[in-house]
């Protein structure tokens, strides 16, 4: 097929999808002038939602977006350059610069799959250590828009001061964080674009949450946060409209009219997309993520504090074992074990016993590579929609927008 003709496929691809949520009563919202699918991938790292995923999502309509911790590892040349760091002077500096020239490669690819079409986004965590750097080539290699979680992004309007144009979206999960998050940036001149509402109790990944026992807290409900959200905006007299994503156990087409139905705009989802074709991990990787059920899933404090969804894995069985150890003795900082400390606060590294006591990126790098022994691979809760099958985009987005199960490709 020539570069014509796929393109011509892909629009008519769109439309069908536009066509069947309209026929299924759901509405298409608006971001920076766009009308969007009310469809958002969520960021996963490391390197599991790059060009490949984004690109396809957007380029049907919807939002895609790019998770920029540690891209490089997408990327041999880079790899090659900086996969030996360790103990050299300037190894953090050298892994830095390697991951925001990913980065920006990743962006201009998943810009190039979409081809002006729906969103390309930017998942940056404000838990990282080069947070502001993520954020400032994001907006300079031209993603559409930032997705910032893993704490309050009290600093992004300044950020982005330079790039009017590019949406502003943080993920919070209850009312009280909108709220403290909107009169902030009030003060500085912007409000956010949309604002994530992610659930911890259906997420997967890092949650939302103080602790572990929190995670099943009422509050966090969207029939609770999304009402509670809305009428904060009119008593505050908010004049425009701010879009809510609801994100988390989400699956079909009556999950969103409901959500809908309660004031939401559109969804999230994480691990439905990570076990699509396009995803960028390895074939491996969608395997452990599709074939986990309820019961292999494990919730535990992570590296960074925040409490955190995963399957159980052997090396994830015998860390949690030996986890009360390893935090009983953990009162000594230590070196990053991958040179570039990827967090800005790390239990590991900085020797705090609250936090978990393993390296996230390590871990999540050995999921990248589909290393169901090794791997750390965070999972949402909720049911996939094809079961064990890893499907494309394109029948996922068939599915959550027309209730339509595309027959198996052979």
């Amino acid at each position: 097929m020539d570069k014509s003709s796929a393109t011509d496929d892909a629009v008519a691809r769109a439309a069908e999808l536009r066509a069947l949520a309209s026929q299924g009563g759901l509405r298409t919202w608006r971001l920076r002038g766009r009308e969007l699918l009310p469809v958002v991938q969520g960021g996963m790292g490391v390197g599991v939602s790059a060009a490949s995923l984004a690109g396809t999502v957007a380029g049907l309509g919807g939002v895609g977006t790019v998770s920029s911790v540690d891209l490089r590892r997408l990327h041999p040349d880079l790899m090659a350059r900086t996969g030996h760091l360790d103990k050299e002077a300037d190894a953090r500096e050298r892994i830095d610069a390697a991951n925001l020239i990913a980065l920006d490669r990743e962006i201009r690819g998943a810009k190039a799959i979409a081809h002006g079409r729906g969103l390309v986004a930017v998942n940056v965590m404000k838990a990282l250590s080069a947070y502001e750097m993520y954020v400032r080539q994001a907006l300079q290699s031209g993603a559409d828009a930032v997705v910032v979680g893993a704490g309050l992004p009290l600093d992004l309007p300044e950020l982005a001061r330079d790039h009017p144009d590019a949406a502003l979206i943080p993920i919070l999960s209850d009312a009280r964080g909108v709220q403290l998050l909107v009169r902030k940036w009030e003060k500085k001149g912007r409000l956010p674009d949309a604002i994530v509402i992610e659930h911890p109790r259906l997420a997967g990944g890092h949650l939302g949450a103080a602790k572990v026992d929190d995670l099943r807290d009422t509050r966090f409900d969207f029939e609770v946060v999304i009402p509670q959200v809305l009428e904060f905006f009119r008593a505050a007299g908010i004049e425009r409209e701010i879009p809510l994503i609801a994100a988390g156990g989400i699956g079909s087409r009556d999950d969103i009219l409901r959500l809908q139905g309660l004031g939401a705009s559109a969804v999230q989802l994480g691990t439905a997309f990570a076990v699509t074709l396009e995803c960028d991990a390895d074939a491996g990787f969608k395997r452990v993520l599709a074939e986990a059920g309820p019961e292999d899933l494990v919730e535990f404090v992570s590296v960074a504090g925040l409490p955190a969804r995963a399957v159980r894995t052997p090396w994830l069985d015998k860390y949690l074992r030996l986890e009360p150890r390893l935090k009983a003795v953990a009162h000594v900082k230590k070196k990053c074990n991958m040179a570039f400390d990827c967090l800005a606060h790390c239990g590991l590294r900085d020797g705090k016993g609250e936090m978990g006591q393993f390296c996230i990126d390590q871990q999540l790098g050995h999921a990248l590579d589909g290393d169901a022994q090794k791997g750390l691979f965070f999972r949402g809760a909720g049911v996939l929609p094809f079961g064990q099958q890893i499907r494309p985009v394109q029948d996922l987005m068939m599915w959550l927008l027309g209730g339509v199960r595309p027959a198996l490709a052979v």
